[in-house]
């Protein structure tokens, strides 16, 4: 890294990073987990996890917005020193550091199967979709304000997966050419040669 330079992440790679993993951990568990009867019965489990789905979904898509816009209007631009992490390395860092929570929270989602059917992993799959719905959020704003949102990655904490923790005190921005990932984190499609 140069002197004076930061290794840093994109905001939005980092919030969407979880959403795959919980989604596909859920719609396996609920899959898994409407087998059994469990104590509740399958339609009252279902019916539980399609409410669980949805007040997921909408408490992580909206939780510490506030902060997030904070932080996104007082970015400072990003200095010529400074190293933008690729997508793959951001998204890799956070699965590393959230996998023992991934798996405790399927085993969890399975075992809840046996009381409520399929809501526990509702639950999860509904987390995953209220990550996406924020870092689309995010990239609302990124194609808005044209820039792109960038975390030092040392602020992002044990798990590379707090954008918006204690620990961070300010986001840079870049143009939104910069970096292998679109606006809203997602990957970056290249035009088509004609």
């Amino acid at each position: 890294m140069a002197r004076g330079g930061q290794g840093l992440a994109r905001v939005a790679v980092v919030v969407r990073a979880g959403a795959a993993p919980l989604w596909w951990c859920g719609v396996f568990a609920a899959g898994v987990g409407v087998l059994p009867p469990g104590l509740t019965g399958r339609r009252i489990g279902v019916l539980a996890g399609a409410a669980s789905f949805i007040v997921a979904a909408a408490v992580v898509a909206c939780r510490r917005r506030r902060r997030y816009a904070a932080l996104a209007g007082s970015a400072a631009h990003a200095g010529k020193h400074d190293m933008l992490q690729d997508r793959a390395v951001t998204v890799r860092n956070w699965r590393r550091g959230h996998r023992w929570w991934l798996l405790a929270a399927f085993v969890a989602a399975l075992a809840g199967a046996f009381a409520v059917p399929a809501a526990g992993g509702m639950l999860l799959a509904g987390t995953g979709v209220g990550l996406w719905l924020k870092a689309g959020w995010l990239g609302r704003r990124e194609r808005t304000d044209e820039a792109l949102l960038w975390v030092r990655v040392d602020w992002l904490g044990r798990g590379a997966g707090e954008p918006a923790g204690k620990r961070v005190k300010a986001y840079r921005a870049t143009g939104v050419a910069a970096g292998d990932a679109a606006p809203g984190g997602a990957r970056r499609r290249t035009d088509a040669l004609v």
